[in-house]
């Protein structure tokens, strides 16, 4: 599923109605019935109270529909026009005029005072925001400035139309931002891209996506590289263990974390990579930190290398051996900050397998970025925000304003795989393809969350031939097993790094019966 801004929005529906030949008011129609069809089970028809808030553009004209269709359903629905008559134009005109005819009726906010309309406000349980859509660009004005105030001051249940109003598609303008703060949105044939940006995010509410009818096609024209990765990806993609499989046929890899320090790391990311499916992993850890380690991790094996402050101090074994030993390494967790990190820069230059960076290694790796640029094997890095913004010289502010664009130019730069974490994790390829995950919740904000996770990552890259697709898988599971625990009772408050490695066996099955 493409993931829009305001103007890919603007060009697929173009696209449909001038190059395909659907007429625009059908469009409408069909976008206000889809709405219709996901609101009504959540509305009691014999107390809901609906206020329908309408502007002027294609917005308000999905309003008249919805407005129409709640009335002929038998709900009590009161239709508020917020420009005057005559601002209303094209398809939004039509939908008004066949609301009328219709024999139904509107109140005009411009001839009333704004104190009538807050007056009338606590007649309603409910309102429908149809005010502003994909064309507003970020500059609220009278009067839906002061509406949108009295409707954030009410107890009322909100629902929106596309995306709330005063968030605009692209998620621009967060810094001065006012807006509708909706219960609940219902959004057309694509989800816009402020929907997965923060704080944008916290004003859609729950979030639904409903078809309207536009063929596939017009969306496949528009080129967006920014798409959702869902559960049915995931259970279309993931990999099938063949009956006559064997323990080399799942992958052979290689981690090297850990430090007398930070024991656990290495632990949970081991677990991990064991639970997800990879047939053997081995660990390499420095010698002062392995009586600790060991006593945790009875199915891996161990590479012990020189230690010096209690952290590796060299791998100790050749890029050749490496290459023969194992798919894939990933390296990082845990590993300390103390010494040189060579050895980072010899795996990057010398290693022509995929190679993982996370945690300590993207300290290292700062210093070594310019290898990247000619690196020309798998590389997979993936840090949170801090983590980013130390590797970009950006601040954390900046990046969290632009998390999509910042992630992309980077991945490109250095041709690598980008797993930005944090709320809907963005993995970027190298041609700038970007896959969001909607899965996770707020337990995961925790130490040694992000060491699970590259443990799972190293699992699929062993086990999938498109990377795109394990990275993806494995921070979909990531977050579900987070979901699959505060589904289950757990408080989030809880939640630690190890119980995630321990419930991925049931996520994995509900997976594979859903």
């Amino acid at each position: 599923m493409n993931v829009v801004t305001g103007e890919e929005m603007r060009q697929i529906d173009r696209y449909a109605i001038e190059e395909i030949g659907l007429k625009e008011e059908l469009l409408m129609e069909n976008a206000g019935q889809a709405f219709v069809n996901e609101i009504t089970s959540l509305l009691d028809k014999k107390t809901a109270k609906i206020a329908v808030l309408i502007g002027a553009g294609n917005n308000g004209g999905d309003g008249f529909v919805i407005s129409r269709s709640l009335l002929e359903k038998g709900y009590h629905v009161d239709v508020w026009l917020i420009p005057p008559l005559e601002k209303v134009k094209g398809a939004a005109r039509y939908h008004m005029d066949v609301y009328l005819k219709s024999g139904f009726g509107l109140i005009s906010y411009h001839t009333i005072a704004n104190e009538g309309f807050m007056q009338q406000l606590t007649n309603y349980s409910h309102v429908i925001d149809a005010l502003l859509g994909t064309g507003f660009k970020g500059t609220l004005r009278s009067p839906y400035k002061e509406i949108i105030e009295q409707v954030n001051k009410s107890n009322c249940s909100v629902f929106t139309v596309d995306l709330p109003s005063g968030i605009t598609a692209d998620g621009t303008d967060v810094e001065t931002l006012m807006a509708i703060k909706a219960s609940h949105t219902i959004s057309f044939q694509c989800p816009k891209l402020s929907s997965f940006i923060y704080p944008p995010r916290e004003f859609y509410g729950n979030l639904s996506i409903v078809d309207i009818g536009i063929p596939k096609l017009a969306v496949i024209k528009v080129s967006s590289k920014r798409h959702l990765w869902t559960e049915e990806d995931v259970t279309r993609t993931l990999p099938v263990r063949r009956p006559s499989s064997h323990k080399g046929s799942h992958g052979k890899g290689l981690i090297i974390a850990g430090s007398k320090s930070m024991t656990g790391a290495p632990i949970l990311t081991t677990r991990a990579c064991h639970r997800l499916g990879a047939g053997l992993v081995t660990l390499a850890t420095p010698c002062s930190a392995h009586p600790a380690i060991a006593s945790q991790l009875i199915e891996a094996t161990f590479h012990l290398c020189p230690s010096k402050n209690g952290e590796i101090d060299d791998l100790n074994i050749s890029n050749d051996v490496l290459e023969k030993r194992y798919d894939a390494i990933a390296i990082g967790p845990g590993l300390g900050r103390n010494n040189n990190g060579f050895f980072i820069e010899a795996l990057i230059k010398g290693y022509h397998k995929p190679l993982i960076i996370d945690a300590d290694g993207l300290y290292y790796l700062k210093y070594f970025l310019p290898g990247l640029l000619v690196r020309k094997q798998v590389t997979i890095l993936t840090p949170h925000l801090g983590e980013f913004a130390y590797l970009t010289n950006e601040s954390i502010k900046m990046i969290e304003k632009n998390r999509f664009q910042l992630s992309k130019e980077f991945a490109e730069k250095y041709g690598v795989y980008l797993v930005l974490k944090g709320p809907y994790t963005i993995v970027t390829t190298p041609e700038g393809h970007q896959f969001i995950n909607t899965t996770g919740n707020s337990s995961l904000a925790k130490g040694g969350t992000g060491d699970v996770l590259t443990g799972m990552v190293l699992a699929l890259i062993m086990q999938q031939k498109d990377v795109q697709m394990a990275i993806s898988n494995a921070t979909f599971l990531h977050g579900r097993a987070a979901d699959y625990l505060t589904e289950n009772g757990w408080n989030s408050l809880s939640v630690v790094a190890s119980d995630l490695v321990n419930v991925l066996p049931q996520v994995l099955d509900q997976l594979q019966n859903s």
